[in-house]
């Protein structure tokens, strides 16, 4: 295993439901996290595994702000931790005492346990700091007695964000090197867990990715490929943007055109985005939904669902647009064998029914 703990803290909190008031209780000051101590590093393994997976993230940078009031900004709480002022459990104690000040603020219900985590992964150094829900689980013993636990459910984790600290400290006036997930239960969520970290959005990933798959498709309509080698293209930017993903690393211009060089054309595809000024970076986080979309079509709706492969459009699959049709030769086995099995019931039905 490549992850490396440095140090890991866990708090947690709760919120009194007769007065709403949001209760903190600290964790204790030294976790085991020594190779002889394998739970905890499978849990931040897995912390991280789920977190890398999420396909909505956002990235952002600090704000230059200051905090209202006298209220301590997670930026220079972690400063100090970082610069070895304050010990990192005495950090993470005050991390959990601002984030408990935002939730009594906004009045949500987002509690649950609080890990903050310091640790190295593939060359990496990250800070995670993540609110993880809690659920409840059932168990039955040998008399056949059923009881409840609590339990950390880490894979319905929304409010997390990870800061890279090489590129913070390398690049403190960027706008990438905070990612974090994009709240889904609306714009209250999102604004609480970002004030707590005093953190603005920057770079958008998906505006990024997608000018990435316009250029691809720009590339190989200007060299005139035929659609075999337009697919190819297409899949191996998806294996490398997979790859990417998989390891946690940006997608690279410069990368990108060598994978996807093309015999015959005149510039490769690195020259080509320089020439057209698209409005990408050199090397940028990229949302994979996007670039999945570029070898395959898939669309569902009113109980349909309809899934395919690019090079199939206009050959094995022909859209009408004039009536709104899809037909679809070569029909999949297995799609077949069900659509048989179901003429053969109906007909069944049909001599069922007695004749008038």
């Amino acid at each position: 295993m490549s992850l490396i703990i440095t140090n890991i803290a866990l708090h947690y909190l709760s919120k009194k439901e007769d007065t709403g008031e949001v209760v903190l209780r600290l964790g204790p000051e030294n976790i085991d996290f020594t190779q002889e101590s394998a739970k905890t590093t499978n849990f931040v393994d897995g912390l991280h595994t789920i977190y890398n997976a999420k396909g909505n993230k956002a990235y952002g940078s600090f704000s230059d702000m200051p905090s209202e009031g006298d209220a301590a900004r997670f930026v220079d709480l972690m400063a100090s931790y970082l610069t070895e002022q304050q010990s990192f459990y005495d950090f993470s104690t005050q991390a959990a005492n601002v984030l408990k000040n935002e939730i009594e603020k906004y009045d949500i219900d987002e509690t649950g346990y609080f890990v903050i985590c310091h640790y190295e992964y593939m060359g990496g150094r990250y800070l995670i700091i993540a609110v993880i829900p809690v659920s409840e689980h059932y168990s039955v013993d040998g008399e056949l007695n059923i009881s409840a636990a609590q339990h950390l459910d880490i894979n319905k984790i929304q409010l997390a964000a990870r800061i890279d600290l090489f590129d913070y400290k390398d690049n403190a006036q960027g706008n990438r090197y905070i990612s974090f997930i994009k709240g889904r239960a609306g714009r209250k969520v999102s604004d609480f867990f970002l004030d707590f970290l005093g953190c603005e959005e920057g770079l958008n990933a998906k505006e990024q990715t997608q000018t990435l798959v316009q250029a691809v498709e720009d590339y190989v309509a200007v060299n005139q490929l035929d659609p075999s080698e337009k697919q190819k293209t297409r899949k191996d930017l998806l294996s490398y943007c997979k790859e990417q993903k998989a390891s946690s690393q940006d997608v690279s211009l410069q990368e990108i055109g060598k994978v996807i060089e093309s015999a015959g054309a005149e510039q490769d595809f690195y020259q080509f985005c320089q020439t057209q000024s698209y409005a990408m970076e050199e090397s940028f986080p990229h949302e994979q939904a996007v670039v999945n979309k570029i070898t395959k079509y898939s669309g569902y709706g009113n109980g349909i669902s309809l899934s395919f492969e690019r090079s199939h459009f206009g050959e094995d699959v022909i859209y009408n647009p004039h009536n709104d049709s899809i037909t679809i030769y070569k029909v999949p086995p297995n799609l077949k064998e069900q659509l048989m099995a179901l003429l053969d019931s109906e007909k069944v039905e049909a001599e069922k029914v007695p004749e008038e």
